[in-house]
């Protein structure tokens, strides 16, 4: 591809770079489909043709899992010391620093992410996770047990073995490494299945493990669709375990797929309709700062998304009158652009579905405030989108939208606030803005969601475990509690010497 120039800001220039790796990665070796199919990828800006990618199916994850299982069963990963896993993980974390101008560039052409934001955020943040599990490495162990009998036992904590991974595509380098690093510092082997909407990164970094010193086999990368490669990931007999982020419905497929194979297990990070709370005594103009931000960064393109925005009847109106100019200032246009804060859907569906979403809102009597239309000529920008007198059972209040959508509520008591923000499928995440010690630990006990945040918003962090409540999903990305989730727990019982057992 050509070089472009990115506008003058005080961070480097965008390098826009060569589009080099479009081939599956199995077992350490670029390759084309059994098939020799491909498929198109496409940048959400322009609608051009950025790559042809290889278009692995059931054929393809097969030789994936095969090299996967015979490096997990025969290779040195699993037996290296947990420092020597380390070391490696640390290396490829290097090298991710060493290319964030190019994977950034990559993830703003392949999925319309604010170059910025990828460069100096979300690209760090891949390095970090793996540096974080890297650290816990060489601290995996079990625990001496205080027997009944006399008998000395302890557990193990060993590998699960072969991993299956499946991304989605609104954050292809912050799930790649939410999984893959917890797994590989495990001790896992992994086929890492991308969402077929944001591929590039994913070949990318399996380039990246191939020079930091990751063994053959060990890490994998198929490209491909979800009903053939991601099915058949989740379906095989050699696969000993499965982590998926996606939508709640594929997530039953993955789970029934799971159980039907060989009953492995599945850790699901799925839809979300999260809220956020906003208190009589909040400042307005802080709280809408933080309200906005919740709702439509990345697009609305987050899990995790305050898609409702439950404000108290004291500050209401002066709230809705702030967030109302917020959204109207936001900057909206081309994401190589540092002064913009909302590029693209990632494609033409993704598009459609929201401003679907929109006409729904106002055909059940929804007021829009702002927003709900496209707004540029060429991409697929849709303006933030504000909507208020929505009631709890509309459409655009009980259905994950995944766009700039801000639904508005109004309540009156704390009560009210805490039943109305657990009255939905989810439980994936949640907000409250207030002064009040009292009421944070009131409400924050009572929200049925994996993650509370207080005064602030998309709080992540490698040390904090995030995963959901009811249908947003179970099993844990980030944190120590994910890294045991890709170990089995095995204990060994041995009679004491002078036990009438021997």
């Amino acid at each position: 591809m050509g070089s472009e120039t990115a506008r003058e800001t005080e961070v480097p220039k965008a390098k826009i770079p060569e589009i080099r790796y479009t081939k599956l990665f199995i077992n350490g070796e670029f390759i084309d489909a059994v098939s020799g199919k491909t498929f198109e990828t496409r940048d959400p800006r322009t609608g051009e043709v950025l790559a042809m990618v290889s278009e692995g199916d059931k054929d393809d994850i097969d030789r994936a899992v095969k090299a996967a299982r015979h490096a997990f069963d025969h290779g040195q990963w699993p037996r290296l010391s947990g420092a020597e896993r380390g070391r490696i993980l640390r290396r490829l974390a290097d090298l991710i620093d060493e290319h964030s101008d190019e994977l950034g560039a990559l993830e703003t052409r392949d999925g319309g992410k604010l170059f910025l934001v990828s460069k100096l955020g979300e690209i760090p943040t891949c390095a970090n996770t793996l540096r974080y599990f890297a650290g816990a490495a060489d601290k995996i162990h079990g625990h001496t047990l205080k027997m009944a009998r006399e008998m000395m036992g302890y557990t193990l904590k060993e590998p699960v073995g072969v991993v299956g991974a499946i991304l989605p595509w609104n954050f292809p380098s912050i799930m790649f490494f939410s999984k893959a690093s917890p797994a590989l510092a495990a001790g896992c082997t992994v086929v890492v299945k991308p969402a077929e909407q944001t591929p590039l990164a994913a070949l990318f970094y399996a380039h990246l493990a191939k020079q930091a010193g990751i063994p053959d086999g060990v890490l994998n990368v198929v490209t491909g669709y979800g009903p053939t490669a991601g099915a058949a990931l989740a379906s095989h007999m050699e696969v000993d375990k499965i982590s998926f982020t996606g939508s709640t419905e594929v997530g039953r497929l993955i789970m029934e797929a799971a159980a039907k194979s060989n009953l492995k297990p599945v850790s699901l990070e799925l839809g979300g309709k999260s809220p956020i709370i906003v208190f009589d005594d909040a400042d307005v103009n802080v709280a809408a700062e933080l309200a906005t931000m919740a709702a439509f960064f990345n697009k609305g393109e987050i899990c995790v998304a305050a898609s409702r925005t439950l404000v108290q009847e004291g500050i209401y109106d002066d709230f809705v009158k702030a967030c109302v100019e917020k959204a109207k200032a936001w900057k909206i246009g081309d994401p190589f652009d540092p002064t913009v804060n909302h590029g693209p859907q990632v494609d033409k569906v993704q598009f459609d579905r929201v401003l679907g979403f929109i006409q729904q809102g106002k055909k059940e009597g929804a007021t829009l405030l702002t927003g709900g239309k496209p707004c540029e000529e060429t991409g697929l920008h849709i303006e933030p989108t504000i909507f208020a007198n929505v009631q709890d059972d509309m459409t655009i209040a009980t259905e994950e939208i995944f766009g700039p959508v801000m639904s508005l509520f109004k309540f009156k008591t704390v009560e009210e606030a805490i039943e109305r923000a657990n009255k939905t499928r989810y439980g994936l995440a949640a907000g409250i803005v207030t002064k009040d010690l009292n009421t944070v630990n009131r409400v924050s006990r009572s929200l049925r969601a994996g993650a509370v945040w207080i005064n602030c918003y998309f709080a992540f962090d490698n040390d904090a475990p995030f995963g959901g409540y009811k249908m947003s999903g179970f099993g844990k990305d980030s944190g120590l509690d994910s890294l045991h989730d890709y170990l089995n727990t095995k204990t060994v019982v041995t009679p004491l010497f002078d036990s009438p057992w021997l």
